[in-house]
């Protein structure tokens, strides 16, 4: 039943998906998604933690780094936490934390060097500032060009998330693997679904995705371990949810 859920969402998208695939990239503006040279993210001690992998800091009260201002912003129902640490307002470097909540508390799953929007980050996003936007956004459904891992989210499994062929070569497999992040977007449909609520000019088609080195879009990129662990363990029963932004935005 999943399955032919799926092949339906995707036939009503797919039209649409070179359209949401710019959004995401950015492609349109000199046909590259990454054209900044990524320095590494993450080579110093990561939040929560120096570890990498398994579960470094246990039965926490709260997110590491997470201040009142975006802590609020956190249903009370959430047991699932990505957490964005970006390096600077204006850097593209980040660190990705996945936390999950047991009756003791927050503890912290996995860790991964990753890349957010070539800009930085803002606080009010716009379609093509290069900047991803600073917030707590629901994950609620996932996809790409490759076959279901094993997500517990909703995952629409399709050739239209491959990028456009004037894309550059590094970027030929972003989007093997996507989480859809629900920043301008209606939730519970395909990653592919072009609709933006509170219009174009505020940009959307955010995601979590495979990285390729350097800064993106808008979009967070991950390492594809990093994906497949988180296509896995978020769990919608568990109300995912990311926080995401610079160290200062996300301790204010």
């Amino acid at each position: 039943m999943r399955t032919a859920v799926g092949a339906m969402r995707t036939a009503a998208v797919a039209a649409a998906g070179l359209v949401l695939l710019a959004g995401c990239g950015g492609g349109a503006s000199g046909g590259r998604n990454g054209d900044g040279k990524g320095d590494g993210a993450g080579k110093g001690e990561r939040p929560g933690g120096p570890a990498r992998g398994a579960s470094a800091t246990t039965h926490l009260k709260n997110i590491p780094e997470v201040g009142t201002a975006l802590r609020s912003r956190i249903p009370a129902g959430s047991r699932q936490v990505v957490a964005v640490y970006g390096k600077g307002v204006d850097s593209a470097d980040a660190t990705v934390v996945l936390y999950d909540k047991g009756p003791k508390g927050w503890d912290r799953k996995g860790s991964w060097d990753a890349h957010n929007g070539r800009r930085g980050w803002t606080a009010d996003h716009h379609e093509g500032d290069k900047r991803s936007p600073v917030g707590v956004f629901p994950l609620t459904d996932a996809g790409g060009v490759l076959a279901d891992p094993g997500a517990k989210l909703p995952y629409t499994h399709s050739s239209a998330f491959t990028p456009p062929s004037y894309w550059s070569k590094n970027t030929r497999h972003d989007f093997d693997y996507v989480v859809a992040i629900n920043y301008n977007r209606v939730k519970g449909t395909s990653p592919l679904d072009p609709t933006r609520p509170q219009g174009q000019s505020k940009g959307g088609g955010v995601w979590l995705h495979m990285d390729h080195g350097s800064g993106t879009s808008a979009c967070v990129s991950v390492p594809k371990p990093g994906m497949q662990a988180l296509l896995r363990a978020l769990d919608p029963a568990r109300h995912p949810v990311v926080v995401m932004g610079d160290k200062a935005h996300l301790a204010a």
